[in-house]
This record gives structure tokens, C-alpha cells and sequence, in this order.
């Protein structure tokens, strides 16, 4: 009975509750990141109505589009940055080691295939074969080994960021869709091939290293944490996985009930 109660005791200490505010971070990272989930939201919502209610929506080109690129580039640039500071957490400590990068790195491509399960399932001709969770997986992988850079990573990343417009792919490989090295990728409601994006992970990583350099902030800011707002931003960024996952599902129920959408 006493190993059970002290197994108890052990595992209700280590259990945080969902969207508990973790004060142990950098609150302007979060908050970034909380905003990103915000307009991505709203983009998603806008999409909805484009792709399922009807609503004629240019989502393409435009305001839209443009909308979805500083989404898309929020949340990928934050990876780099990120890595950058959990790498810091770990050299403080001592090393900075492969495998929890590694393995986050896994969980989060584990999830892009539940994406492209369920996707496949709603629509098989344009399922997501690698969307952004795939996407950032395969990134978090790619750019552990450089951590250690500086201008490095701002010279690889702006040379991954302009190598679609200095390539031209003479044939389609379609085994190397995830790569980027196809002239035509398949349609698909997600698809962020490591080339380009992967470029702006290690932008992220240049900042993160000029920014945060030891993952210590290098610069002064006032600890906004306590007004609302950007409490709030931030425990949405602290839980970023969790509402990407969820927030889809929520709004098509919503709109379903709403009538907006007709099944």
C-alpha cells in the first residue's frame, strides 16, 4: 500500500493540467507563437467557408494568400528559434544531445500521418501527404546539426529559400514529393516540402542564436506576462500542438451546427 501511495503521490505531482501557464519560458516566444495560432484560426475559418460552406473566397491568390504565408512562416520560423533555445537549456546543462530533438521530432511527424489519415478518409484524391506536422518533424530532424551555427544557417536558409526560383526540376521524382524536387506536386489541402521551408528553420535557429544566445535572452524587454492579453497569447502558444489538432474539428462542428455548413 505504501508503494502504491507513493506511486500516487508521484504521478499526480508530474501531471500539469491542460493550459496551465508555464512562467519558466520566454513569454514574448509564446505569445509570438500564440498569435500565429490566432491568425491561423482565422485563416482556417475563412477556408471552411471557402471549401465546405461555398462562400466565394479568392483563398488562392490575394489578401488570403498572403495571410497564410506570414502563418505558415510564424510557426516555421519559431521551430528554428525554439531549437535554438532548448539547445541553450542544454549546454547550460552540458550537451546538447540528438535524441530528444530526435524524438519530439517523431512525435509531431506521428501526428502528421494521423493528419493524413484522417485527411485521406475525408478526401482520398487530395489528402495531405506532407503537410506542415510532417513538414516540422522532418525539419527538427534536419536541423540539429546546425545548432551550433550563426550566419551559417542565414546563408543556408536564404539559399533554401531561393533555390525553387534558381531550380528548375527537370523531372518530376515522386518518391521526393517531401523534398520539394517535383515540378507538379499532387493537390492537397497541406503541402510544405523541406525545400523551401526548411530554410526558414534555420533562419529561425539564427535568430534563436543571435536573440537568445545560450538560451538567455541577449536583450531588455518588460515582462508582460501579467497583462492579459499576452498571457493569454502565450498559454495558446505553450499549447500550440494541442489546438492545431483540435481547433479544426471545433470550427466544421460549429458551422455544421450553425447551418453555415450542410452536411
Amino acid at each position: 500500500m505504501t508503494a502504491l501511495a507513493t506511486w500516487y503521490q508521484g504521478m499526480k505531482g508530474s501531471i500539469r493540467p491542460v493550459f496551465h501557464f508555464r512562467s519558466d519560458r520566454y513569454w514574448e516566444v509564446d505569445a509570438w507563437r500564440g498569435f500565429a495560432i490566432v491568425i491561423m484560426v482565422i485563416y482556417h475559418l475563412v477556408w471552411d467557408l471557402y471549401g465546405m460552406a461555398g462562400w466565394k473566397i479568392e483563398m488562392y491568390a490575394g489578401f488570403w494568400h498572403y495571410w497564410q504565408l506570414v502563418t505558415a512562416t510564424s510557426f516555421i520560423g519559431l521551430v528554428g528559434v525554439s531549437m535554438s533555445l532548448r539547445a541553450g537549456r542544454m549546454r547550460q546543462k552540458g550537451k546538447v544531445r540528438f535524441l530528444p530533438f530526435f524524438q519530439r521530432g517523431l512525435v509531431i511527424f506521428s501526428w502528421g500521418m494521423v493528419i493524413s489519415l484522417v485527411t485521406f478518409l475525408y478526401e482520398p484524391a487530395g489528402y495531405v501527404r506532407f503537410g506542415i506536422l510532417h513538414f516540422i518533424g522532418v525539419a527538427i530532424i534536419l536541423a540539429y546539426p546546425f545548432l551550433r551555427f550563426r550566419w551559417l544557417n542565414l546563408i543556408s536558409g536564404a539559399a533554401l529559400l531561393l533555390a525553387p526560383r534558381l531550380i528548375a526540376w527537370r523531372h518530376d521524382i515522386p518518391w521526393l514529393e517531401w523534398l520539394g524536387m517535383i515540378r507538379s506536386p499532387h493537390p492537397a489541402f497541406d503541402y510544405f516540402p523541406v525545400i523551401p521551408w526548411l530554410g526558414v528553420v534555420l533562419i529561425g535557429i539564427f535568430l534563436g542564436n543571435m536573440l537568445y544566445p545560450s538560451g538567455k535572452r541577449a536583450f531588455s524587454l518588460p515582462d508582460l506576462s501579467h497583462f492579459a492579453p499576452a498571457r493569454w497569447l502565450a498559454l495558446a502558444g505553450q499549447n500550440s500542438l494541442l489546438i492545431y489538432l483540435i481547433h479544426q474539428p471545433i470550427l466544421i462542428t460549429l458551422l455544421i451546427l450553425s447551418g453555415v455548413i450542410k452536411l
